[in-house]
């Protein structure tokens, strides 16, 4: 099986859908993925993700079912530099969620008391348990920290997504702690994500990240890649957001 991880396109976050530019990569997206047609297509309710899946499915002629837990993630956390302030939990400086041990250990980050006071556990075991369902219909069943391959396939599978969610998704499938994935990556808009079982012995498959990101499809249209989700690469530049 294989899953194609989407984020949805430069994002007009005050109305919950797509800049010009945002308008433009969805489109250079479709003509990507309309190459490979899916078995089935997932998005997530979140108007930005509903508005980059669309063209895709109206080339394909295809339908897209929209699940409530691939919604942007609503983990929220106290973030130790602002009191009071409470923020979605990528949203910490790295010099305060680094100084946590825990938060490096995929068995251990939910134990600190910022994390188990707050809503993250709960929201993020009701995204993975949903994530394990649908993909026990497509056949693969999670044991222990892999999958039972009760139907192993070839199909592929895409998500319309957004990036604090896709970081929850890889870091079920790879059992690593979502702290690393959330301050560690960054996906940019309409940036496409793959992973891939790998069946090493017969009826046992574990998930693998062959492609993170990529944005070829922006670059085969000379469309230079959104900054959505990232911050100033050197303090010098004014010009990018803090």
């Amino acid at each position: 099986m294989k899953l194609f991880i989407v984020r949805h396109g430069d994002p007009d976050y005050s109305i919950d859908s797509l800049t010009e530019k945002g308008w433009k990569e969805a489109a250079y997206l479709a003509d990507r993925l309309a190459a490979v047609p899916a078995a089935a297509y997932y998005c997530s309710p979140q108007g930005r993700a509903k508005d980059t899946a669309r063209a895709t499915l109206e080339k394909l002629g295809r339908t897209a079912q929209e699940c409530l837990w691939l919604r942007e993630f609503k983990g929220a956390l106290a973030r130790p530099d602002r009191e009071g302030e409470i923020t979605l939990c990528w949203d910490w400086l790295p010099q305060d969620w680094t100084g946590e041990p825990r938060f490096f250990q995929h068995d251990r980050w939910m134990e600190p008391e910022v994390v188990a006071a707050s809503n993250v556990p709960q929201e993020y075991r009701w995204v993975t348990e949903n994530l394990d369902q649908l993909l026990e219909r497509h056949g693969y069943r999670r044991e222990g920290l892999c999958y039972r391959a009760v139907s192993g396939n070839n199909d592929t599978i895409v998500f319309f997504c957004h990036f604090g969610v896709e970081a929850v998704l890889l870091s079920h499938l790879l059992n690593i702690s979502p702290f690393q994935l959330w301050h560690g990556l960054v996906a940019l808009p309409t940036s496409v994500t793959t992973v891939i079982t790998e069946e090493r012995r017969e009826g046992l498959a574990y998930f693998r990240v062959n492609g993170f990101g990529d944005i070829s499809h922006l670059y085969a249209h000379g469309e230079p890649p959104a900054f959505a989700g990232r911050f100033r690469e050197c303090w010098a530049n004014e010009d990018e957001r803090i």
